[in-house]
C-alpha cells in the first residue's frame, strides 16, 4: 500500500491525520473555522494522499463499462461520475471518482487502494485497446468546495460535482496551489461536511460484506439499466426484493460526551443499555460547526427508524438515510 506524505503538512498549524488520512493534515489549528470556510465556498482541501489512476486507449470507456457498476460507455467528456467495482457476490471492493477528458479517464480512489485496483484492471484487459497507469506519484488531488470562485488552469483535469470540484494537478505544484487558493482546510472539516451530506466512504462506511443498497449508492454509483458486470446478480436481486440486510443512518450524538465514538463502536438500543445486543456499528463520527457531534452508522434493516440508540456509550438519535 503506497501513500505519499503531503508537503502541505509543513504549513503553520498543520496536524497530521490518522489511519488512511495520516499523509495529509487533519486540521490547521481551527477545525470549525476551516469547516465554515468550506461551507461558504472558500479555501481548499488537500486530498493528495488519494490514489490517482489513468486509463487511456480508444476502447477505455466501452471496456470500463463492462467492469464498473456505472454506465460509462458514452460518458461525455468533462462529466463527473462515480462507480464501484464489486465482488462476484456483490460486495463493494473499490470506489472510483472519475471523469473523462476526451483522451483519458482519470479516477481518484481511497489512499493506498490504487495498486489492488490496477492489478484487477490489468487482469481484465484481454484484447481491449486500453492502458492502465498509476499516476499517484506525479499527480495530486485537491478539493475546491461548492460555491468556490477560485480559478484553475484550463490545462488541469477537473471533476465538478454538486459538492465541489476535485482538481488533478502536478504534485510538484501543491505548495504553489496552496499559496494561491488558501485558506487550507483539513480532512476533519471535509469529513464533517461529508457526514452532513450522508455520503459514504469506502473503508469507513463499508466492511467486507457491504453491498451498494445499504449505503444509498444505488443511483449515484450504480446504474440499474446497464449490462452485465461482476456482482450484478446481487444488485438486481436486492433491488427487486427491496431488502438489503443493513442500512446507513445519520446520527445526532449526545453533545455532553467529550470523546466521539470511534469507527466500529457498537450501535445498540438505548433501552437495552451498553450490554444489549449489537445491532450495527459507527462508521464515521465528527464534530460539525453547526450540528455538533454527528455520525454515520450501519444498522440492521429491521431496527425501528424511531428507535433511540447508543453509539458505544453515547446516546444517539437516528435519521433515516436508506429506507428500511
Amino acid at each position: 500500500m503506497t501513500t505519499l506524505a503531503s508537503p502541505l503538512l509543513s504549513l503553520p498549524g498543520a496536524v497530521p491525520g490518522e489511519g488512511p488520512d495520516e499523509a495529509v493534515a487533519a486540521h490547521y489549528g481551527d477545525l470549525f473555522r476551516e469547516q465554515r470556510a468550506l461551507a461558504e465556498g472558500r479555501g481548499f482541501v488537500d486530498l493528495s494522499h488519494r490514489g490517482v489512476v489513468a486509463v487511456t486507449g480508444p476502447e477505455r470507456l466501452s471496456w470500463l463499462h463492462l467492469l464498473l457498476t456505472q454506465h460509462v460507455s458514452e460518458l461525455p467528456a468533462g462529466l463527473a461520475t462515480e462507480a464501484l467495482i464489486l465482488s462476484a457476490n456483490g460486495h463493494i471492493e473499490h470506489a472510483l471518482y472519475l471523469v473523462d477528458d476526451g483522451d483519458t479517464v482519470w479516477a481518484h480512489v481511497e489512499p493506498g487502494t490504487q495498486e489492488a485496483l490496477i492489478a484487477y484492471l490489468e487482469s481484465m484487459k484481454f484484447f481491449y485497446r486500453v492502458e492502465v497507469a498509476d499516476r499517484t506519484a506525479d499527480l495530486a488531488v485537491v478539493h475546491l468546495p461548492a460555491g468556490s470562485i477560485a480559478e484553475v488552469g484550463k490545462e488541469l483535469v477537473v471533476r465538478e460535482t454538486a459538492h465541489g470540484r476535485d482538481v488533478f494537478l502536478p504534485r510538484a505544484d501543491l505548495e504553489a496551489f496552496a499559496a494561491a487558493h488558501g485558506p487550507a482546510a483539513g480532512l476533519l472539516a471535509y469529513e464533517a461536511l461529508r457526514v452532513e451530506a450522508h455520503r459514504p466512504r469506502l473503508g469507513l462506511e463499508t466492511d467486507h460484506r457491504t453491498i451498494p443498497h445499504e449505503l444509498g449508492w444505488i443511483g449515484t454509483a450504480v446504474h440499474l439499466q446497464k449490462g452485465c458486470y461482476r456482482g450484478q446478480e446481487t444488485v438486481a436481486r436486492v433491488h427487486n426484493l427491496g431488502k438489503p440486510p443493513r442500512r446507513l443512518v445519520f446520527l445526532h450524538l449526545d453533545g455532553s460526551d467529550v470523546v466521539l465514538p470511534p469507527h466500529g463502536a457498537p450501535l445498540r438500543l438505548k433501552a437495552d443499555g451498553p450490554e444489549g445486543r449489537q445491532l450495527g456499528f459507527v462508521t464515521t463520527s465528527v464534530r460539525h460547526h453547526e450540528l455538533g457531534p454527528i455520525a454515520l452508522g450501519l444498522l440492521k434493516r429491521n431496527v425501528p427508524v424511531d428507535a433511540e440508540l447508543l453509539a458505544g456509550t453515547t446516546a444517539a438519535a437516528q435519521e433515516v438515510v436508506v429506507e428500511p
